[in-house]
């Protein structure tokens, strides 16, 4: 589409365009760097006001290096444009000038033979014609010109004007002349005009040898080239496009070649570097040299992929908005390991971690129960630190502080599910589930195994992390954890006891606690290395992960839109307990009551009234929906959704005419989590119990047993609405999937006694009497 509206603008109109451009003034002031130093980390780049782009020969040219890849480029502009409206300034260096002048000259000389030829034999059938070699100058200088009116064609259609500059490397080791480029970029600049450099290539000579050692790079390619520029007009960022990822500790076509997410130059000595690119002068190498040359002149360096299909309509702005793409050049050494290494270490622990007796997976859960009780003043100590300054910074609502908030009890508790959690490993993992005999001494078995490597991110919920460490363990999977920021100080001692557990088996590192910088968005997008993502906290939360998680499976629910239906046959005591137990037990629990449907017979009853009393008397907003309000003259305010979870003292109340009207309200309008019927009439639960298609339906019980300590399964890692693997409150059993295992078997009954004996209990604690009642706040 855009390259059809490249012509459009008459020869005036751009004229008026142009002169409006001069005058304008870029809309926003945006912060630079300070006292001339690059910025420490990728979400400062969102700060840089003055960007150079490099488009390497690997990105302007197509794959047969015979022309420019006009659907690539048109993207790159169109980003360039946005940034450039803005009010940032934008400056590209290109190459393209001599694929665009083979293209076009070997155009030429076909059609000069083909006519040639056609005089010389008097007919048009053409023979094999062998082209010349063309000479990368000439190419060049019929190239440039097509290029940059390209160029200006493609910006001319987002209201941008451009202007060309062709330099060499003597320009740079002349004063005058460097003087004057300078001069030149910078009034460019204050007009608002993007500046499109290229080298002379018509003209260029060879690089001066050494002359990188007296602290000033030469000019022999692009890269160098838009280092030297970025340094010269003291530019925030550099952007290096080529035809790969970013920088990889070895060339990346090998097999164990990892891509480099942030690089500092001081480990310049770990990486081995191939071949230069398939077109262009430079390699990586070269882009390496040029980026760190610059860097250390205080310019903010990223080499990314701009050939990507998926990525290079964005890869720009992504870059600038501070995402994880590419390979982002530092000065600042990271304090730690990257998210990446941490998630290798994990996996490598884990599957340590599941080769584990089961007995031992058992004593290290039970020795975290133990320091949870041993370790508690420490833990309540930098729960305090981090209740004090949620407090300060008044950032929290009352409910998230809640959920913020340890005690004794809560700790006691959440010992009590972890040694239940100990009992229940015994049995877990390489578990038979299935086993048949497909020949003589040939068996067929289904076993348990763990998922893998999950990542479980939660917000102000520092309980969360010994619970679904807990849960980790006795599957044996290898766990990240991302907690919010508000309990940092509780999460890094929680994790601290969780690795003392760990050590006693040596599988310290098999729980990692993700402390870096890394946004949520970025952790998704690790689908190589993370096999479940676990979100735990608000809804708003979960939908953002599942939006942002790309081929990595998320276990969660975007909502918890509940529903208590009160069917004419209800008895009035369980009502009133179940209402109230639904709805104010913790409104803001994903399991908590919103919707509350009423038979239309229940109106105008006794029951009715004690129903609305209660609600008041507990202080709960109603809201009635569209049915009920028709009943009232003057009603409650009406609900703006039927499909809102208010997380408040606040909900919902629709008048039905039948059970199936509450099933059929509850599939338009609720979101599959649990859904509730209270009667006395067997026959009619029956049919709600069967027809509701959530994860938890309810007969005379409150929304609030939905959760994975009341349903016996010691904790839980969230609960979920999907349709595939688990549903409702995933415990232990969620976190296991299965392989197949063919073995030779000569005594059946001697291996399902080996079986036995390698998954018996463990003998450290016992399992307490009766379900814990749940702490937790989801």
């Amino acid at each position: 589409m855009l390259l059809q509206r490249l012509c459009t603008r008459s020869p005036l109109d751009l004229q008026r365009h142009v002169c409006r451009l001069l005058i304008r003034t870029p809309a926003a002031v945006l912060q630079g760097r300070a006292n001339g130093s690059s910025f420490a980390y990728r979400s400062e780049l969102r700060h840089a006001k003055r960007i150079v782009v490099k488009l390497g020969s690997a990105v302007v040219t197509r794959g047969d290096e015979c022309g420019l890849a006009l659907g690539r480029l048109a993207s790159i502009v169109e980003q360039v444009a946005m940034l450039q409206n803005q009010g940032r300034e934008m400056m590209i260096v290109t190459s393209g000038a001599v694929a665009f002048g083979k293209q076009r000259l070997r155009h030429e000389i076909l059609l000069s033979q083909s006519v040639r030829q056609a005089l010389h034999s008097g007919h048009n059938q053409l023979k094999d014609m062998a082209l010349p070699v063309l000479e990368a100058r000439a190419c060049a200088a019929a190239g440039q010109s097509g290029l940059m009116a390209l160029y200006e064609a493609m910006f001319t259609q987002y209201s941008t004007c451009t202007a060309q500059i062709l330099v060499t490397n003597l320009d740079f080791h002349n004063d005058d002349k460097r003087q004057n480029l300078n001069s030149t970029l910078r009034e460019l600049l204050r007009m608002n005009i993007v500046p499109i450099i290229n080298t002379n290539d018509a003209v260029v000579s060879a690089p001066e040898p050494n002359s990188d050692l007296q602290g000033v790079i030469s000019i022999k390619d692009n890269d160098s080239l838009a280092a030297r520029l970025a340094v010269e007009m003291k530019a925030d960022l550099l952007i290096a496009l080529s035809d790969v990822e970013g920088l990889y500790d070895s060339p990346p076509g090998t097999d164990d070649a990892k891509l480099i997410d942030i690089f500092y130059p001081g480990d310049q000595q770990s990486i081995t570097f191939g071949t230069k690119s398939r077109v262009g002068l430079g390699g990586m190498e070269a882009k390496v040299k040029a980026a760190v040359w610059a860097l250390q002149s205080g310019t903010s360096v990223v080499i990314a992929n701009g050939t990507h299909p998926k990525v290079t309509g964005h890869v720009i702005t992504d870059i600038v908005e501070g995402k994880k793409v590419g390979t982002f050049f530092t000065e600042i050494k990271p304090a730690g390991p990257t998210v990446e290494q941490q998630t290798e270490v994990a996996r490598s622990c884990g599957r340590t971690l599941a080769s584990l007796h089961p007995g031992q997976r058992g004593e290290i859960i039970c020795q975290l129960a133990e320091l949870l009780t041993e370790r508690k003043e420490e833990i309540l100590a930098a729960n305090k630190m981090d209740m004090d300054l949620a407090i300060n910074a008044g950032s929290l609502s009352a409910a998230l502080l809640k959920r913020l908030s340890l005690s004794p009890s809560k700790l006691n508790s959440l010992a009590i599910g972890l040694r239940q959690i100990a009992v229940a490993a015994q049995d877990s993992v390489g578990r038979v589930l299935r086993r048949t005999r497909v020949a003589h001494n040939l068996v067929l078995e289904q076993i348990t195994v763990p998922i893998g490597v999950l990542l479980v991110i939660f917000e102000a919920r520092p309980d969360c992390l010994p619970q679904v460490s807990a849960l980790a363990i006795a599957s044996g999977n290898a766990l990240l954890l991302k907690g919010g920021k508000e309990a940092a100080n509780t999460n890094r001692v929680l994790h601290q006891i969780t690795q003392e557990a760990l050590s006693m088996h040596g599988v310290t590192d098999a729980v990692q606690l993700v402390s870096t910088r890394e946004e949520v968005e970025d952790l998704c997008r690790l689908d190589k290395m993370i096999d479940l993502i676990i979100p735990r906290g608000s809804s708003q939360l979960v939908r953002e992960i599942q939006r942002a998680a790309k081929g990595i499976p998320v276990l969660g629910h975007s909502e918890g839109i509940c529903h208590v239906y009160i069917d004419t046959e209800a008895d009035i005591d369980k009502v009133i307990k179940i209402v109230r137990d639904s709805k104010c037990d913790y409104p803001a629990a994903c399991n908590s009551m919103e919707t509350l449907l009423i038979h239309r017979d229940v109106l105008r009853t006794p029951l009715f009234d004690q129903i609305i009393d209660m609600l008041r008397t507990e202080q709960v907003k109603i809201h009635a929906g569209p049915q009920f309000a028709s009943y009232l003259t003057f009603s409650p305010s009406e609900a703006k959704s039927l499909r809102t979870e208010y997380s408040d003292l606040e909900c919902c109340l629709e008048v039905v005419d039948s059970m199936q009207d509450a099933v059929d309200h509850i599939h338009k309008y609720g979101s599959f989590h649990t859904d509730t019927i209270i009667t006395e009439n067997e026959d009619t639960a029956e049919k709600f119990l069967h027809q509701v298609d959530s994860a938890c339906v309810f007969w005379n019980a409150s929304s609030r047993f939905a959760d994975g300590y009341r349903f016996g399964l010691g904790a839980e890692v969230g609960i979920s609405t999907a349709r595939i693997h688990a549903r409702g409150p995933v415990g232990l059993e969620g976190l296991l999937t299965s392989k197949w295992v063919l073995r030779v078997c000569r005594d059946l009954i001697a291996t399902i006694r080996a079986q036995e004996k390698s998954l018996s209990g463990v003998k450290k604690s016992q399992p307490p009497k009766g379900p814990a009642k749940s702490q937790l706040d989801r």
